[in-house]
């Protein structure tokens, strides 16, 4: 299965058209026609299937003909990764969340960030292609780029969890999590976070945790991380 995306589809819709270069994908690539059959999701959990109604390559017009909502997974896992120097890791990073299972992203500057800007566009665009590829049809969420001290004074509900490399007294992460919960956990930059980030963090109320004997890259530790989340959820 092929699975496209178009935010602006609901359960209401009935017939609607995909944009040009969408349009062009179908008719000219992969060479639909009337009556042939597509799969369709929003981001928000449903998957539609429709039939080619006009196989225009500038304007394809479609007909919902099903609709469904996918089961939702048992937790939900937000990740505060700050960004990292080298742009394409951090896409990696991204890709690779969303076909694991993510819900939620927050880029956060710390003190120690060699990377303060970021291109959500170019961000939501990598989203949506890896949300596609592992047909999945919830889109993670991609909040906005804060600085961490105002990401942690933030009200959470759930487990805390902050992944740092210092040698004080952290927990195995894989041994503090419990299936079935909300989770949010901080990744921090190539620099590690910073005493005072460490300290702010475990002020509001998140555990200190490691990922293992190893020291990782930012990028790696966040793919662990989620992947120990999805592990104990299976």
């Amino acid at each position: 299965m092929q699975l496209f995306y178009n935010p602006d589809i609901n359960e209401t819709t009935t017939q609607f058209s995909f944009e040009k270069e969408e349009s062009k994908h179908i008719v000219k690539v992969l060479r639909k026609s009337v009556g042939d059959t597509l799969h369709i999701t929003n981001g928000y959990g449903w998957l539609f299937t429709a039939e080619v109604a006009i196989p225009n390559i500038n304007k394809c017009v479609v007909t919902v003909i099903s609709k469904s909502q996918q089961p939702k997974r048992n937790y939900n896992l937000h990740l505060a990764v700050a960004p990292t120097k080298m742009n394409d890791r951090y896409e990696w990073f991204l890709e690779k969340a969303t076909e694991i299972g993510i819900d939620s992203i927050t880029p956060i500057i710390c003190d120690h960030s060699e990377r303060k800007v970021i291109k959500p566009e170019r961000f939501e665009k990598i989203l949506q292609s890896a949300m596609k590829q592992s047909l999945s049809c919830d889109m993670p969420k991609l909040k906005e780029a804060i600085s961490f001290k105002d990401f942690i004074s933030q009200e959470f509900t759930g487990d805390l969890f902050i992944a740092h490399c210092e040698e004080t007294d952290r927990k195995l992460l894989k041994q503090q999590l419990k299936p079935k919960q909300n989770i949010t956990i901080l990744i921090g930059p190539e620099g590690d976070f910073s005493t005072n980030e460490i300290d702010l963090a475990l002020n509001n109320k998140f555990i200190p945790v490691t990922l293992g004997e190893t020291r990782l890259r930012t990028e790696t530790a966040a793919i662990v991380a989620c992947h120990s989340v999805a592990f104990i959820n299976e």
